[in-house]
């Protein structure tokens, strides 16, 4: 009798484990799967113009800049990479840019790098799917302050071959827009 009930929890504690495995492979397949909003991101994919237009806070002029921007479905669609170039201010800009749709935390993630800094400013954002617009939030060093400063963007695809992306800081408790960036695809 001792023989069968130790055959017969082993039996069910292996099941148990094989039941565990199964549903925890079902989950990081769900996880790892790239769904709309990763084909919604695709849309981005190819070579783009850019006009980056800042507006000075001071006296309401706006300084306009060109380049380009190529975006790339990386790692089997899971991710964004964007390799921005052009001007700003009268010097060369270079600019990284990695976005993602988090199936887990169901929200994008988007890091940024560029030549007019050394930190990494990190975004987590939703879909507004009243606008249609990719709405993102976080913090970023400001070199004027020595401080963090809140930022929002927002993205607006105008159709397949043009897009808006607005940026948007928070300068003495008052959101201000910083810069907009026009992109034609090439």
């Amino acid at each position: 009798m001792k023989k069968i009930l130790i055959t017969m929890m082993l039996f069910f504690g292996i099941n148990l484990c094989a039941q565990d495995q199964l549903e925890a492979m079902k989950a990081w397949t769900e996880y790892m799967t790239p769904g709309p909003m990763h084909q919604m991101m695709s849309k981005m994919a190819g070579n783009w113009k850019t006009v980056t237009i800042f507006t000075d806070p001071a006296t309401g002029q706006e300084l306009k800049s060109e380049g380009k921007a190529t975006f790339e479905l990386i790692l089997g669609g899971r991710y964004m990479k964007s390799v921005h170039t052009g001007e700003m201010m009268g010097m060369p800009f270079e600019g990284f840019g990695l976005d993602a749709y988090d199936n887990g935390n169901k929200e994008f993630v988007s890091i940024w790098a560029d030549n007019m800094g050394t930190g990494i400013m990190v975004m987590k954002g939703k879909l507004d799917e009243k606008s249609g617009s990719l709405i993102f939030t976080g913090e970023g060093y400001d070199a004027s302050t020595g401080k963090n400063m809140k930022y929002r963007s927002v993205s607006k695809w105008v159709d397949d071959n043009k897009t808006v992306f607005e940026m948007f800081g928070e300068v003495n408790g008052k959101e201000e827009k910083m810069f907009t960036i026009e992109y034609t695809r090439l």
